[in-house]
Formats: structure tokens, C-alpha cells, sequence
């Protein structure tokens, strides 16, 4: 089999593939079993009819077709690889300039390919540190989630506030008439949270245990409840628990409570600790970005769009999988947006186009200086996924461990990638 492989303008490549006579006879003969697998003839068993009958009956340019796709199929992987062509999706074209029984046949493949990048400066980088400080607000912003984490609600005998939880019963109805879901007992909330509609949580304020009251409130015009929107509701409603909120006192006690801490000031040391630790890792973050940008921009590459628009899917999945998470349909997300996928994939384009930019400028600093990755970085890396899973049985059910395996390497060799930026950096 004779390859040729011609660079094509705008990041593509056109793979010329020569197969010899004696190997095309091979495919001519399975294209005719293939073929006539569904034959009927006299002294023939399916599948072993004369080439020549199935031309017959088939017509030739079946045949020939057969026997070249059968010829791609089996040729084409090899070519690229034998030739370490690194291809991105589906080709692009394959055309078939030559084929006749007896003959060599000839095909064309034109793939996108990954691009070669020319690097510019990506060693003695100058970067500015940033100091990192934390304020007393800081501290005690934490200290208060802490606080609130622990808080408790205490019955109390008195009328309800704002902010106390309670219990009621209540019954509503719109014209005479109970709505569907407007009955519950001890149906509890927060009062001045806003789970029901404007002024109903109002009128609780004020109420005891055992109290009972009627009122009536009109719904808003724009209420997502579109049959109820703009219409009067009657509420009865029965207030059966007033509790408040108590939020411990910040003090060595508290600070004992959370279990490893012998005084508030330890508590103190230990989340200012904490914090300085996480804006450590993000400034650090922040400078392996401003490095990569600062070479990615003095780096050129001609990117082709089929790189951009794959990384403008991943993006938009990631967009879908984090509403999701969040209990949001992706459809009604868009829709609060009023956005459209098409009008998302222009959005994304220039912050995909940056994104690409910098995986082929690590890729290609990755390649210039040799780095490579151990089989063993590999597999200590994907044990540390795989201890979360109970067995590699049920690790195999969950993910596509082939591609766990890549991109495992692909996170390894950018981590050296960065480490070689940092440590050739000039930061000050």
C-alpha cells in the first residue's frame, strides 16, 4: 500500500492511499459474498456466487462500490496512523479516482487536523504577584455562617415576627371555590421568606399559637401561576407553633463545640488559616492563567472551526449539566435568559476560540520540551478517582475508563506544563 500525505491550506491534510491489484482482488471477492449473501442461484450456496454473476445480477457499480468502501475502511485508519497524522472529527471528503477488477485502486481523504503552532515567548514570562491579605471582615463573615449553621429554633408563647418559623394550618379559596394545593396542616415557613404570594406572610405577623384568622389578598399580575394571576384568594388560616430563631454566642464554648478547637481565638487562627490557604491556591491558579495567556497570545496558530465549534458544544454541555444540577431544565433556563442555543454558540465563540488557543499552545510547549508522562503518574492518578467507587466492577459501569486513561494523561502533562512556566517565570 503507497501513502502520500499533502498539508492542505487552513489546517487540513489529503491523504492519497495506492492499493496494490492482489489486495483489491481480496475485496472484490468479499464484496461479492457480501453481496449475494441473499442470492438464490442453482449450484450456489449464499455467500459463495461467482463474482461475475453478482455483477450480473447486482449490477457492476454495486460491486465496485462494495469492494471500495470495504478498501477505506480497512486502509484509511492505518494510513494515518502509520503516518502519525493527528485528525480531528469525520473527514472532510474521501473520493475514489480509480478502481476496476484486476487493477490497483486509488482514494483521496481530506481530514482537519490539529494545527501546528509556532511558539513564541513562553519562557522568562514576567508576572506581578498579588499580596495576599485577610481582613478581620473576612474572618468574622465566617464566623457568622458558622454561627447561623448552628442555630436552632426554640418554641416561644408569643406572637410572630419576622424571621420566626412557624406551623399553620389554612385553607384557601378563590370564589367560594378551594384551589387545587391550597389546604395543608402545620404547613411550616419562615416568616418573611417569601414562599406565598405578596402580604400573606404579613398577616401572620402578630399571630399566637391556637390564633385563628381570615383575610383576603389579590394576586400579582405577572404570578407564575397563570390561572390564579390577578384573582382575589380567601385564606383561613390557624397558627399552630411560633418558634424562634436562637444563634449561639460566639465564645470559647462555641468554638469547643465544633470539636477541635480549645478557644474562640483557635477558632479564629484556624479559619483566617483557612482562608489565606484558598486565596493561595486561587492566586496561584491566577498566575498559570496569566502565563499560558501571555504565551498563547504571542504564539500563532491557525485554528480551524471544527476545533472551535467542539469546544463550543463542551461548553454548552457544561452549561446544560450545571443547571441540571441545579434542578433547572435547560429549556426553561434558556428561556429566563432569553437566550437561544444559537445565539449561546455566538456568545461562546471568542472565549471557546481563547480556550483552544491555550490547549494547542500546551500541547505544543508540551511537545518542543519533551515532556512526557509515565504509565505509573497515569495509573496513581486514576487510583485516586477509583478509591471513590466501591469496586472497579462498578467503576467500569460508571465511567469510560479508556477515556479516563487520556484524560488523565492530557491533566499530568498540562500540570507539568504549568510547573515548567512557573519555574521559568520571572515573578516578582
Amino acid at each position: 500500500m503507497k501513502v502520500v500525505v499533502n498539508k492542505l491550506p487552513g489546517s487540513k491534510v489529503e491523504i492519497k492511499v495506492e492499493i496494490p491489484s492482489t489486495q483489491m482482488d481480496m475485496y472484490f471477492e468479499t464484496a461479492a459474498s457480501n453481496l449475494s449473501k441473499d442470492m438464490k442461484v442453482d449450484g450456489f450456496r449464499p455467500g459463495k456466487v461467482p463474482i461475475e454473476i453478482v455483477e450480473k445480477e447486482k449490477g457492476s457499480q454495486k460491486v465496485y462500490e462494495e469492494a471500495a468502501n470495504l478498501a477505506i475502511q480497512r486502509t484509511l485508519a492505518k494510513a494515518i496512523l502509520d503516518n502519525k497524522i493527528e485528525i480531528v472529527g469525520q473527514p472532510v471528503d474521501i473520493t475514489v479516482l480509480k478502481v476496476a477488477r484486476g487493477d490497483s485502486m486509488e482514494y483521496r481523504a481530506v481530514f482537519w487536523v490539529i494545527p501546528e503552532v509556532v511558539l513564541g515567548q513562553y519562557k522568562g514570562l514576567e508576572i506581578k504577584k498579588r499580596e495576599i491579605k485577610i481582613e478581620d471582615k473576612e474572618v468574622d463573615k465566617a464566623l457568622e455562617y458558622l454561627q447561623n449553621s448552628r442555630a436552632k429554633y426554640v418554641t416561644v408563647n408569643r406572637p410572630a415576627q419576622s424571621g420566626d418559623r412557624v406551623e399553620i394550618d389554612f385553607v384557601t379559596r378563590c370564589g367560594g371555590v378551594k384551589i387545587e394545593g391550597g389546604e395543608d396542616k402545620n404547613h411550616p415557613l419562615i416568616v418573611g421568606k417569601g414562599s406565598f404570594i405578596p402580604g400573606f406572610e404579613k398577616q401572620l405577623e402578630g399571630m399566637k399559637s391556637g390564633e385563628e384568622k381570615n383575610f383576603s389578598l389579590v394576586v400579582p399580575n405577572d404570578w407564575p401561576q397563570k390561572n390564579l394571576a390577578g384573582k382575589k384568594l380567601d385564606f383561613e388560616i390557624k397558627m399552630n407553633l411560633v418558634q424562634k430563631r436562637e444563634i449561639p454566642s460566639l465564645n470559647d464554648e462555641f468554638a469547643r463545640s465544633l470539636g477541635k478547637f480549645d478557644s474562640l481565638n483557635h477558632l479564629k487562627k484556624s479559619i483566617k488559616d483557612g482562608l489565606f490557604q484558598e486565596k493561595e491556591i486561587k492566586e496561584k491558579e491566577r498566575i498559570r492563567l496569566e502565563l499560558i495567556e501571555k504565551a498563547a497570545a504571542d504564539s500563532k496558530v491557525e485554528i480551524p472551526e471544527i476545533l472551535i465549534d467542539i469546544e463550543i458544544e463542551k461548553m454548552i454541555d457544561e452549561l446544560r449539566n450545571s443547571t441540571q444540577s441545579m434542578g433547572l431544565s435547560f429549556e426553561n433556563y434558556l428561556k429566563s435568559i432569553n437566550k437561544t442555543i444559537e445565539g449561546l454558540k455566538k456568545e461562546f465563540k471568542p472565549k471557546a476560540e481563547k480556550r483552544v488557543k491555550i490547549g494547542l499552545v500546551l500541547k505544543a510547549i508540551a511537545e518542543k520540551e519533551n515532556i512526557k508522562v509515565s504509565e505509573e503518574e497515569v495509573t496513581e492518578k486514576i487510583n485516586e478517582t477509583l478509591k471513590y467507587y466501591s469496586s472497579i466492577e462498578e467503576a467500569r459501569k460508571n465511567i469510560d475508563l479508556e477515556a479516563l486513561k487520556h484524560y488523565t494523561e492530557n491533566v499530568i502533562k498540562n500540570e507539568k506544563v504549568f510547573e515548567l512556566l512557573e519555574k521559568n517565570a520571572k515573578i516578582k
